[in-house]
């Protein structure tokens, strides 16, 4: 035994509160407990000491056998300690961070040497100083680095952000038009895009998604800027719960840059082949552009997608026949078709 043989082992000891940690060598447990409690300041009566990591209570005996540098809680007679989680417990119910907290954060990454640790502290410190609830640009400057002066907050920027990718989709249908090559069909379909740009411009592409001023029916994140990952196509919603709030800080901004507003059926390799072919034997005006809209530009067919969480292979999802067409008649006509292998349309 340690006491027998006077050696003494160094350990670390912290409060409950986890505000004090000292270095502490001591031959057996109630040296420990009396060292401990002077440099804490806590009352010798009843206190008792637990591993850090599981809250396992640390006896004399037990106390013997543990490794060099252990990390050790020691508390008073009435607190408990169930381990880490109980930290991470009463940061994640607190509201405010102090500098202080910031500043030990900072310093714990400077000096910590695991890879893995350090990632865990970055993340950490990076929720730690998060400042989503600032919103113009004088108040969170370093937020709008990059960004053309002309947006003056943070949620006019977001809603420009979404717009330019409802721009991009619209971009795609008109895109379609180079591959046609039959002057009849070719101007149906410019009649069916303009009509769609028409519908998308009265929507005003839709920024509002990204958008936490506007009302929670029109918008994808919280009042405070938070986002959550919707899943793949192909699920109800994400298994892994990612989220992030692109409104805290200039990184996050830069990561969501990443998110995907993802078409579960497929805007290329369905919903305008399918506009295409409605075309080949009717009119613009057959046609129920309200579904197509709806397919191509809206949350009827998009999901918010973390980019580990989007499937980029072939979603195998049809559109609904039922619902190209104006009327029955041509609906009708359109479920009895017989499918063929696509072909390019010229």
């Amino acid at each position: 035994m340690f006491g027998l043989f006077g050696k003494n082992k160094p350990v670390k000891v912290r409060d409950f509160s986890g505000n004090k940690k000292y270095g502490v060598a001591a031959k057996h447990l109630k040296e420990l407990l009396k060292k401990g409690c002077k440099l804490l300041e806590l009352p010798l009566s009843g206190a008792h000491v637990c591993l850090y990591e599981d809250g396992t209570t640390v006896t004399e005996d037990f106390f013997s056998t543990l490794p060099d540098n252990s990390e050790l809680v020691l508390l008073t007679k009435d607190q408990t300690w169930s381990g880490v989680v109980c930290d991470i417990g009463r940061l994640l119910n607190t509201d405010r961070h102090g500098e202080a907290l910031i500043e030990a954060a900072k310093g714990l990454i400077s000096d910590e040497k695991s890879s893995k640790r350090r990632k865990i502290l970055t993340d950490l410190l990076q929720n730690l100083e998060d400042r989503s609830e600032l919103e113009s640009r004088e108040e969170d400057e370093d937020w709008f680095s990059g960004i053309d002066a002309r947006f003056k907050t943070k949620s006019a920027y977001m809603k420009f952000n979404c717009e330019s990718r409802i721009r991009g989709y619209m971009k795609e249908v008109d895109d379609a038009t180079k591959t046609i090559q039959k002057a009849k069909i070719k101007a149906e379909f410019l009649k069916a895009s303009k009509c769609l740009l028409e519908m998308v411009k009265n929507a005003r592409y839709n920024g509002s998604y990204f958008d936490r001023t506007e009302e929670e029916s029109d918008r994808l994140c919280t009042r405070e800027g938070w986002f959550t990952c919707q899943g793949s196509f192909d699920v109800k919603m994400c298994q892994s719960l990612h989220s992030i709030n692109p409104y805290g800080s200039r990184e996050t901004r830069i990561i969501f840059s990443t998110w995907n507003l993802d078409h579960r059926i497929e805007k290329k390799r369905t919903i305008i082949p399918a506009l295409l072919e409605a075309l080949q034997n009717h009119r613009s005006t057959d046609i129920n552009l309200n579904y197509f809209y709806q397919m191509l530009f809206t949350r009827e067919n998009l999901k918010l997608v973390h980019i580990v969480c989007h499937k980029k292979g072939a979603h195998n999802l049809l559109c609904d026949t039922k619902k190209i067409y104006t009327t029955a008649g041509d609906a009708h006509k359109a479920k009895e078709i017989p499918k063929v292998k696509k072909r390019r349309l010229i």
